[in-house]
Parts: C-alpha cells; structure tokens; sequence
C-alpha cells in the first residue's frame, strides 16, 4: 500500500478547514489532485457524493469512509484525515473523528483493490484505530496504515481458541456468509472482518464469501452444504443466490454486518434450531427493496417504484428515439403505413421509415410490462419477474396504461412474498422457484388484474388522459410549474425521475395533453447543465478551474437532455446551485405549457427540434428558464463573496481570486 498514500495524503487536524462530510472530502481531494491522483475534483467530488447518496459512509466506532470509483482517479489512492471535533458521516453513534477517502480508477485492477479490501479489515481492529488517535505526525499515520509500523497485537483468538469452551465432542455450529456493497471496497471487508471476529468470540465456524469490485470465489459447495445457517449482509443482489436455497438464512444490509455482527449470528443460530428455512434463498428483504432493515415502508416503496422505472428508461430511450427518427424522415402519417414485413421497398425512404417507427414502437410496447416486472423485482427478486410481467401485460390489455403497471407491480411482489412466507413440504422445494411461484402469482395477479382493480385503474387512467387534454390556461401552467420543479430538484434522482416516468406514461396513448407535459418535462431537465454552462461563461471568477472545464461539458449535456450535467456544480454547492435551478426550470415549465408546445420523443434534446410543435416558442422557454438559473446562482454565488470572514456559510467552492489561488497554489501540508 505504499504508493497509495504518503504523508502528503494525511491531514491530522481535518477539523481545521473542515466541518462538514462535504468539506472533509472535498479538503482531502484537494490532496490527491495536488499530487496527480485526481484529474478532475468536481466531477470526482460528485462521484464521491453519488456513493454516498445510496448510504451513509459513517460507521461505529468514529470512523468515516467516504469512497468511489471514478474515471477522474488516475490510481487507487488513500487518503487520511483525523478532527477532534469530529464530522457527522451518518453513524448511528455520532461524529466521525478518523476519515479515510478511499479512490479507486473506473478499471482499477484486481490487485489495488485487494490492498484497499485489506485497510477496509484493518479498520474493524480496534488497536489499529486507537494506534491511529494518537498518532503525532503523519509520516508515522502513513506508515501505520501502510503496515510499516505495526500496531499492538490486537491479541484475536484463533478459531480453536475460541472453540475451547464447546463441549467436548460437541460440533461447531457452521455459517456462511456473503457481503457485499455498490461499490465494493469497503463496507463488503469490513462487513466480512467483523462477521468473522464475532463467529470467534461466539465459537462459531464461519465462512465468508465477500462480492467485492476485486473479484470474488464462490465457497466450496461442500462448506455450503454443511452449512448450518446463512448470512446475506448485502446492498446489491447476491450472485448465485441459489446455491443456499434451503437454509436458515439471515437477509440485512451490509451496515447490519458491520454494525452488530454478533446480534446476526445469534439470529441465525435461533433460526436453525426453530428449523426456519427459506424456499429458495430469496428472503423477504431483498437488496432492491429494503436495503437496512430499518427503512420505513415509504422508503421500501420508493427504492421498488425506482427499480421499475431505472429499468424501464432505456425501452423508452430507444423506443421513443426510434419513432422520433420514424417521424423525422417519413412524415407524421408514417405510422398509417403498412407493416414493414410485408411491403418494403430498399430504394423508398418512406420504408426506412416506417421500419424505424416500427421497430420503436415494437420497443415501446415493453414499457408497462418492463415497468410492473422489474417493481416485482426489487421486491421478490427473481420470482417476481413473471407474475410482473404478466400484470404489465394485462394493464395494457385493458388500458390501464402507466397507474396500471404500478400497481400490477406492487400487487405482484405483495404476492409473491406472500408465498415465500407459507411453510412447504421439503419435497416440493426444488419445483418452487420454477413451477409452483411462477404458475399461482401469475394466477393470481392476472386475475386481480383483469376482474378485481384493473377496471378501476383503466377509468382513472382515462380521467387523467381526460384532464390532461382538457388543460388550458392557469391549470395548465401550474401543472408546468410542477414538472420544472420536480425535473430540477435532484438533478436526475427519484423525484426526477418520477416526473420524466408520468410524462413519458403518455406517450404509449399520446394525446395532445400528454404531448404537452412530455415537452415541459424534457425542456426543463435542460435548463440545470445549460444553465451551469451559461454562468461558468459569463461569471467564471466566481467557479474553480476545474468547474469552468466542466462547464463546456455541459453545454452538450444540457442540449442532449443529461441532466446530470449539473451534478458536479450542485454536489460542490448544493444550496446555491439547486434552488437556482429550480427557478429555471419552473419558468421553463410554464412557459411550454402556455405556448401549447408539443413533443413526441421522450429524449433527444435539442436535436429533435424537428418533432416538436411550436419548436420556436418551445426554444424561447428553454432560454428564459436558462437565463433565470444564470441569474440567480451568479447573485448567490457572488453574495457569498460579501460574507464575512468565519460565520460559517462557505460550502466548498473558492470565489474569485481565491478560486484561482487554490486551482494553482494549493499543496498538502503537514500537519
């Protein structure tokens, strides 16, 4: 590990330019560009912030460990920060006084990460982290993380030490377990390393299987099958989760592991003596679903409806694009003509056509269906898919339309959850996952689809194509207001999403409504990123270097429709950047829905200007939303530079001179 961090990485009084996760990540950044281990901070910043977006990275104990795998990290690179006061990272037992960034390259090798996998075990050692407190200068911190100085013998018993007390002739109770995380650096070893310390005081055998971005081996099907119980401590889906079908299982979040390891093995030896033991695996607490074991029911609902919606944007980036192209070169009465299968001229363009059309509105027809599955999904996994499907598949049969497939989703996994849950003959397990849950969920789901609350949903689906047809005037531009607010509040995450997936549900029936809030929808999910773009130009004393140079990206990926574009500007100053851009998008938002423009492709930007009705007027509302972004995050922005020194309102990103000084003069110190 010693090219991946030296003293020049190691910050010992981080409380000093650093109060905030934030800042703690952005001041130990800062290092690693200085000495060329970053390319860009802003967009690994946002990479950094998008990790910890799915999960806090605080952990018991004081200890946090913000990390990523990013394209702007030239090499794995460590670096370490310790504060007195202590920085909130989301631990239940409060500050984190001891902070490791962890950097790792999109394709960084096998080996590096092992290395990283190895500090992420060090960190369940309590010597190591104590040796670590009262450490005086940080070439002796490097050292100590390196192993160049070894800390106290942590004095582990072995395995037979902590076996002594067993009965004589007595067989040790037997775990598996698998950890893993997204990102699998980290939180997959230390889940691991804390599992294993906790069989040991227990006189527990255990055998951990660890999923991690360094690869993983599969236990040996002989430890597996001698397995007493089962542990899954995981946030992304087990692979091969089969192979333990039939055991106890204990199914948690990777935090679980990490946190109380021993109240998971206790858990899984009272399972294997009341003989519980699941059907196939597959428990009701799957990674898309519920993550922690203590997420809320709204939490579970939002992390489902996500996995549905995730899954079902490339049929409707495809599909749309491919009907938007149809339009584009045959003309809006291409889709009266006659199936390409049966009449196609190689020489007639309009037959190019009408294959596109074809061929995306083929693509297109999977949105409802691909919607309800994948919601099942990220509740039952695998067995939800079919009954998912299935239900999808009804509700575009009677026209039940976008509400139709969320609802057959939800009502699919409840169903197939339902199942898992009813105690079966061990001789029917092996048929389960195969015939017996897909052959009653399906049963059962169609049938509450077609006769119990489908009927119900087609009539509200029709209601809400009624009104949105009907919208004029004030209604129509406070629907728009709405959308621009949603589209621009995370910048491409739930609530974002939630509102691109309502404005392309219309376009699977679309009438001149449902035209009317998908071009609202799309114009001001361009405004953030163009808008970012905009002030970097006009305004760049008050952005870093590197936020000007991300400006020119964004040019492209506002005009593409991305967003995203606008991350790494808001993850650096999330209270300037996010309201600025709220503003924007809801004067994009009205004025669409006021000038009555229409668009039929669910993406594409400004280059399907052509399929746009009013294209004209649909630019003007993209440019004032963009030009109100700019102008409010330039005053924010330069209100900041007029705040006296210490009151505490800095978020991260220099003004001005002082934005230059820290692009060119800034270099690691020792503490």
């Amino acid at each position: 590990m010693t090219d991946m961090i030296t003293a020049d990485l190691v910050d010992l009084e981080l409380d000093l330019s650093a109060e905030t996760k934030e800042a703690a990540a952005r001041s130990l950044a800062e290092r690693m560009v200085a000495l060329g281990r970053v390319s860009d901070l802003a967009g690994f910043l946002g990479d950094v912030a998008a990790r910890e977006a799915q999960m806090p990275t605080g952990l018991d104990g004081g200890i946090g460990i913000p990390h990523c795998r990013s394209a702007h990290v030239t090499e794995p690179t460590l670096a370490f920060g310790r504060s007195a006061r202590g920085i909130d990272f989301g631990a239940p037992d409060g500050p984190a006084d001891l902070i490791f960034l962890i950097a790792a390259p999109a394709g960084a090798d096998d080996a590096h990460l092992t290395i990283l996998s190895s500090l992420a075990r060090q960190l369940m050692d309590a010597e190591f982290t104590d040796a670590l407190r009262s450490v005086s200068d940080p070439a002796s911190a490097a050292a100590l993380i390196n192993g160049d100085e070894p800390a106290p013998d942590a004095g582990q018993p072995s395995r037979e030490e902590a076996t002594e007390g067993a009965p004589e002739g007595a067989p040790a109770f037997r775990i598996v377990a698998v950890t893993s995380c997204p990102t699998g650096i980290a939180h997959t070893y230390m889940a691991a390393e804390a599992l294993e310390n906790a069989a040991r005081e227990a006189g527990v055998e255990l055998v951990v299987e660890t999923q991690g971005s360094a690869g993983f081996t599969r236990l040996d099907p002989a430890v597996v099958a001698a397995a007493d119980a089962v542990v899954f401590a995981h946030d992304v889906p087990v692979r091969d989760k089969e192979r333990f079908a039939g055991k106890p299982t204990v199914d948690v979040g990777v935090k679980a592991g990490i946190n109380r390891p021993a109240a998971l093995i206790a858990e899984a030896r009272e399972k294997a003596a009341r003989g519980e033991v699941t059907v196939d695996a597959k428990s009701p607490s799957p990674v898309d679903g519920a993550g922690e074991s203590g997420d809320g029911y709204g939490t579970k609902l939002r992390k489902w409806l996500m996995s549905g919606v995730s899954y079902m944007v490339p049929f409707v980036a495809a599909g749309g694009l491919l009907i938007a192209l149809g339009f584009a070169i045959g003309g809006w009465k291409i889709d009266k003509a006659p199936s390409v299968a049966e009449h196609f001229i190689w020489t007639d363009h309009t037959s190019w056509a009408a294959l596109l059309f074809q061929i995306g509105g083929l693509a297109f027809a999977f949105l409802v269906p691909v919607l309800a599955g994948y919601i099942a999904y990220g509740m039952a996994d695998r067995p939800g898919l079919v009954p998912g499907f299935v239900g999808g598949s009804v509700a575009v049969t009677i026209n039940a339309g976008f509400l139709g497939g969320l609802a057959a989703g939800l009502i699919a996994g409840a169903v197939v959850l339902g199942i898992q849950r009813v105690r079966i003959p061990t001789v029917l397990r092996g048929i389960m996952p195969v015939v017996v849950i897909p052959l009653i969920s399906s049963a059962v789901v169609g049938f509450l689809m077609f006769l119990v609350v489908g009927k119900p949903i087609a009539s509200l689906q029709r209601a809400l194509t009624d009104w949105l047809e009907g919208l004029s005037g004030a209604n129509a531009i406070i629907l728009g207001v709405i959308l621009g607010l949603m589209m621009c509040f995370d910048l491409g995450g739930p609530l974002n999403k939630v509102a691109y997936a309502f404005a392309v549900g219309g376009l699977a029936h679309p009438t001149d409504g449902s035209l009317k809030v998908m071009a609202a929808a799309m114009a001001a999910g361009m405004v953030p990123p163009l808008a970012m773009a905009l002030a970097t130009t006009v305004r760049g004393r008050l952005f870093t270097k590197t936020e000007r140079e991300n400006g020119k990206a964004a040019w492209f990926l506002g005009a593409s429709f991305i967003t995203e574009g606008a991350i790494p500007f808001a993850a650096a100053d999330p209270l300037r950047v996010i309201p600025a851009s709220m503003a924007g998008g809801a004067v994009t938002g009205a004025l669409s829905m006021a000038f009555g423009c229409t668009l039929r492709a669910p993406h594409g930007g400004v280059f399907v200007v052509p399929l746009i009705g009013q294209p004209l007027l649909y630019l003007v509302a993209i440019t004032a939303g963009v030009c109100v972004s700019t102008a409010v995050v330039v005053v924010l922005k330069g209100a900041r530079k007029t705040t006296p020194s210490g009151s505490g309102t800095e978020t991260g990103a220099e003004t001005g001179a002082a934005a230059e000084a820290a692009d060119t003069k800034r270099v690691p110190t020792a503490a």
